[in-house]
């Protein structure tokens, strides 16, 4: 059968793989979505989530499988989509988080009442910008969200916005610029994981193809481990005509991120929990919803006794 899978940049492990060849040894009918080729309004954004709409393609056959961040799944069963988490990676802490210029007024994000940030919205920055304000008693009506995507960094080097919850590599660019200040740590707020994950009647009835998947991403994470200069090239070759064509920012991104695939652990399945009743309180989605019902104990095994080749 073929297998679509959804890519893009960046979800770091599937845009390697989906260059690499690793996946068509053993799936040979492999078609792969590049997500930024949907039409407008569809497309993922350059800061790893996806827009509400786009995640119903996951669900009418537009693709199987799908690497993102944190945010798109609790969107997409929000909408009452029955999703099944495949694999999550290790905390992605150090990959971003949120500040603001040096000389700011603001001291701590109890100060960003009122105040514009920059972010992009709908994807795992929305939950980081959440966990901030909620430990300081805010909610997401306190702040002026800028969604501003690809133009983020530069909002924030000219002063169009109080704080921006930025990533690497943009925020490489950004620290050579200007002086920056943390505002508040990822560590300890928010892990910030990698995650893949699926429709549920793919997941039951073609755990081959998803065994498949696993072993190949875990084959092509490793590399990665090994080659993050050549890794780094794949991502800079694909930037270049949109302004991130810095391989040595990439190198750098890359070996700040954790590889390869874990089980869905009960830490993470509470982390979810606790970003999707904030997105609920916020009006972000419009439903309540359980996390844990996306969590298939087959699937955990699954990925347990997978092991690179």
């Amino acid at each position: 059968m073929s297998v679509r899978v959804g890519y893009f940049p960046n979800n770091n492990s599937l845009w390697v793989l989906r260059h690499r060849g690793i996946l068509e040894r053993s799936l040979p009918d492999v078609e792969w979505v590049d997500l930024r080729s949907l039409p407008q309004g569809e497309r993922p954004s350059p800061a790893d989530g996806l827009p509400t709409v786009h995640g119903d393609r996951l669900f009418d056959g537009g693709y199987d499988f799908i690497g993102t961040g944190s945010t798109p799944p609790v969107t997409a069963q929000g909408k009452g989509h029955d999703v099944v988490y495949v694999a999550i990676s290790g905390s992605r802490h150090e990959n971003g988080r949120l500040v603001v210029h040096d000389d700011s007024p603001i001291k701590s994000p109890a100060d960003l009442k009122g105040k514009r940030v920059a972010l992009g919205h709908g994807s795992w920055q929305t939950t980081l910008l959440l966990f901030a304000l909620d430990r300081v008693g805010l909610t997401w009506k306190d702040i002026e969200p800028v969604d501003a995507y690809g133009d983020a960094a530069q909002l924030f080097l000219d002063r169009a916005v109080d704080a921006w919850v930025g990533s690497y590599p943009a925020l490489t660019r950004v620290e050579q610029q200007a002086a920056t200040r943390e505002l508040v740590a990822t560590d300890g707020l928010f892990s910030h994981r990698s995650l893949w994950f699926t429709r549920r009647d793919f997941a039951e009835r073609h755990p081959e193809e998803l065994a498949a998947i696993v072993a190949a991403l875990q084959e092509s994470d490793a590399w990665i481990q090994q080659n993050y200069r050549a890794a780094a090239e794949l991502f800079a070759a694909d930037a270049a005509g949109h302004g991130g064509g810095d391989v040595d920012a990439w190198e750098h991104a890359l070996r700040h991120r954790p590889f390869g695939l874990h089980p869905v652990s009960d830490d993470f399945v509470a982390e979810q929990q606790r970003a999707a009743d904030l997105f609920h309180a916020s009006g972000l989605i419009d439903r309540k919803i359980t996390v844990a019902e996306a969590v298939l104990p087959e699937i955990a095994r699954l990925v347990e006794t997978v092991r690179v080749p």
